[in-house]
């Protein structure tokens, strides 16, 4: 089927967030860009056909809304929880990917595990029904209420020196569990070709802020800190970016071990997410290899842990929007034609943030196959804030530059659909920006139903928490 050719080449052929992953191989911008322009445009979405679509305005009350297919769900959960390992795997979702309710519930089903960013999305995650021993928690910033917690069995890795001190002053001499986020040195991860350069998704290396730099591991900083505090080290944690090579992701997994060996307390090793292909065991077999190597070396079998986002989700959601407006700027010299979506950097900031590439599908207003037309057309696709950059159809990696795709020919109210939306889209989008509400979400279950799981916001919910200054304040 073409559709699934096109959404697999496309839709992850750029970053998702400092800690997503791909889902398909990976290739050239300019194989990209040349596919979406030569193509034949596919008659449905990636899971979506004309009539699922409008079920899913319908049960939405309109559009724009978020949609996302069980069966895709399922089928990423299946191939994560079957990556390879030596002497055991811990699933952490990286549930800043897609944050609904109803998909942690479903991951936790499977028995899958919590990664949180936040101590907010702790509290979202037990909210939710995660119990807290099944969550863990990697955070740029280490919540006040941490000490409550890892009380409460929340698995807190510590991702600077000042975090790890923190955590010794509030549990002194009791030898309590910690892990250990560190900075390998190097890091992959998007358009970035480079190791140690700054890049939106790479978060290893010199320019990145994310983990303990690892010369502070290796030159007794953080050993004397854990002897101090009489800690014991459970877990050490890396994560190099969103979108990282196969070769270097292996190449960490080596430099990570070498870390366990500095803490005979060590029992896990956590790798972090960033997978970019679909054959998880062409990147897990090998580091299968390096545990054995260890144990041997060491007399320790050390756990694996990963922490896939994007992997588990992007594929299965899809912004299902309509053609609120068509404009023309052509002239004999140059101009495009414009289509306007409902929706924007509003619901999916990926290509205004990253110049991300997300396979786009017109189909009829009708909902009805029978009236997809053949005709295409070569369009510029954007979005309905009063913001330049709101712009669907970015070059790839050059959210500054636009770029044509060739669509079939749309006419206002025909439903446009965004595939690869699952991932860092609901959860990382700029709501309210224009005062345009939160669009709602709905799951497609493995029998066709549409269920909503999220109600749309309402433009009151958006501005109920302000508060008026006394009188007289001006």
């Amino acid at each position: 089927m073409r559709t699934a050719s096109i959404t697999l080449a496309v839709v992850l052929a750029l970053a998702a967030s400092p800690c997503g992953a791909f889902v398909a191989p990976r290739p050239s911008a300019a194989t990209s860009a040349t596919a979406l322009r030569a193509e034949a445009p596919p008659s449905s979405a990636g899971f979506l056909t004309p009539e699922l679509a409008k079920a899913c305005i319908d049960a939405a009350s309109g559009t724009p809304l978020y949609a996302y297919s069980l069966a895709r769900l399922a089928e990423s959960a299946d191939a994560v929880l079957a990556f390879p390992n030596a002497y055991g795997l811990t699933v952490r979702y990286a549930m800043k990917a897609c944050p609904n309710g109803s998909i942690l519930k479903y991951f936790a089903s499977r028995g899958i595990c919590i990664d949180a960013s936040s101590g907010y999305e702790v509290k979202r995650a037990m909210d939710a029904g995660i119990p807290a021993e099944n969550i863990s928690l990697s955070s740029q910033e280490l919540p006040s209420n941490f000490e409550e917690l890892v009380k409460m069995g929340v698995k807190i890795n510590a991702c600077s020196v000042s975090q790890l001190e923190r955590f010794g002053q509030a549990f002194p001499n009791s030898s309590q569990k910690v892990g250990v986020r560190v900075n390998p040195g190097v890091g992959s991860g998007g358009f970035s070709g480079s190791t140690t350069g700054f890049s939106k998704t790479n978060v290893g290396g010199p320019s990145s802020s994310f983990g303990i730099w690892h010369g502070l591991v290796t030159d007794g900083t953080v050993p004397a800190i854990v002897e101090k505090y009489g800690l014991e080290v459970e877990r050490i944690h890396t994560h190099i970016g969103s979108g990282s090579d196969p070769a270097i992701w292996q190449s960490v997994a080596k430099t990570s071990l070498s870390f366990c060996a500095i803490w005979d307390t060590v029992t896990a090793l956590n790798l972090g997410g960033g997978y970019k292909t679909t054959d998880l065991g062409d990147i897990g077999a090998p580091v299968v290899e390096e545990f054995k190597k260890f144990a041997k070396e060491h007399g320790r079998e050390l756990k694996l842990e990963i922490e896939p986002g994007t992997y588990l989700v992007a594929n299965a959601g899809a912004l299902v929007t309509t053609i609120q407006d068509k404009v023309s700027t052509q002239s004999a010299e140059d101009g495009h034609v414009f289509l306007k979506m409902d929706a924007g950097m509003t619901d999916v900031l990926r290509p205004s943030l990253y110049g991300a590439i997300h396979p786009i599908t017109i189909l009829p207003a009708s909902g009805n196959s029978a009236d997809v037309g053949a005709a295409t057309e070569s369009v510029v696709v954007v979005g309905h804030c009063c913001e330049s950059g709101d712009l669907m159809t970015p070059k790839p990696g050059e959210p500054e530059a636009l770029e044509e795709r060739t669509l079939r020919t749309a006419e206002i109210g025909d439903i446009a659909v965004m595939d690869g939306s699952g991932a860092y889209c609901a959860g990382m989008s700029t709501k309210n920006y224009n005062s345009f509400p939160e669009a709602p979400e709905v799951l497609v279950d493995l029998d066709g139903g549409v269920h909503l799981i999220r109600k749309r916001q309402s433009l009151a919910q958006i501005y109920e928490n302000e508060c008026d200054v006394p009188s007289g304040v001006f």
